[in-house]
């Protein structure tokens, strides 16, 4: 399975492709889209549209894992971050991808196995997980390289529970 993690911003969109296949992790790319402060909003939300469609053209991921937006205290940059996620969104949605949507507790338990994990802990967890030299910088890629490994392992756990239900009903166990 190809995923596509993505974290959201106006100024900077952390992105990271991994793919996940037998309980491993591989990345096959991962950068941030940096929109220029001064710039018209509304060219900002292109350029992050037209990188993720071209982004997702390249890879072609099953599945896009984003931060579930969650109140801020400045709502300025609350609204500016609503407007570039739903732009993301967008692109996902006409890329066909399937959109999954994750808290940072979730991710810090994907990840890490503990949801008060700080950052650098689970920054330090997503590296290992995919075999990185060094962890990914700015923090908004290893952000989004989280969030695509915080799916894989809940698809994971989804597609074993999956098989088990399906072993026990054959062997007369389980319903269905």
């Amino acid at each position: 399975m190809i995923i596509l993690g993505i974290d959201p911003g106006y100024a900077i969109v952390g992105y990271g492709v991994v793919k996940a296949e037998n309980g491993r992790f591989r990345p096959l790319e991962h950068g941030a889209i940096v929109t220029q402060a001064g710039v018209d909003f509304n060219r900002r939300l292109e350029k992050i549209y037209d990188s993720l469609a071209s982004l997702m053209e390249r890879h072609r991921p099953d599945a896009v894992s984003i931060e579930k937006l969650y109140f801020q205290n400045n709502q300025k940059t609350a609204i500016g971050v609503a407007e570039a996620r739903g732009v993301i969104l967008l692109a996902a949605q006409k890329a066909g991808a399937q959109i999954y949507e994750y808290t940072p507790l979730q991710v810090k338990m994907a990840v890490t196995g503990y949801g008060q994990a700080k950052k650098p802990q689970v920054m330090e967890m997503t590296r290992r997980l995919l075999g990185l030299k060094n962890i990914p910088k700015p923090d908004d890629t290893a952000d989004a390289l989280a969030m695509a490994v915080c799916h894989g392992q809940a698809s994971g756990s989804e597609l074993r529970r999956a098989m088990l239900a399906r072993r026990m009903r054959a062997a007369g166990g389980g319903r269905s």
